[in-house]
């Protein structure tokens, strides 16, 4: 019941107002909502315990969490647009996978 599933959280902001919506990534149609995140959380927690008891009651295959994360990826870019980083790491004085990295998790 406690596995590191994949807990993906949206704000949403529609005609009935705003709230927080989740669902488990690796666990179909396990979703849920609350007026807040942490009713939010409270609420995803008794969502999965729910979706895990009813596959278990009828054998069903229960996906194990994703953990498939290298932290290695290859990505193929425009020679321009590797120029431009390449020269933008270069005057900030870190490496070109430094810099990458700093923007992509801005």
């Amino acid at each position: 019941m406690s596995l590191p599933y994949t807990l993906i959280i949206k704000e949403i902001h529609d005609e009935s107002g705003k709230y927080f919506y989740g669902t488990y990534a690796e666990l179909d149609g396990c979703q849920s909502t609350g007026d807040d995140v942490a009713e939010l959380l409270e609420n995803m927690n008794e969502a999965r315990s729910g979706w895990l008891e009813v596959k278990l009651e009828h054998g069903d295959p229960i996906p194990e969490p994703k953990d498939d994360y290298s932290g290695k990826i290859l990505l193929r870019i425009p020679k321009s647009l590797h120029q431009q980083l390449a020269v933008k790491a270069d005057l900030e004085g870190i490496s070109l996978n430094q810099y990458m990295l700093y923007k992509l998790s801005k």
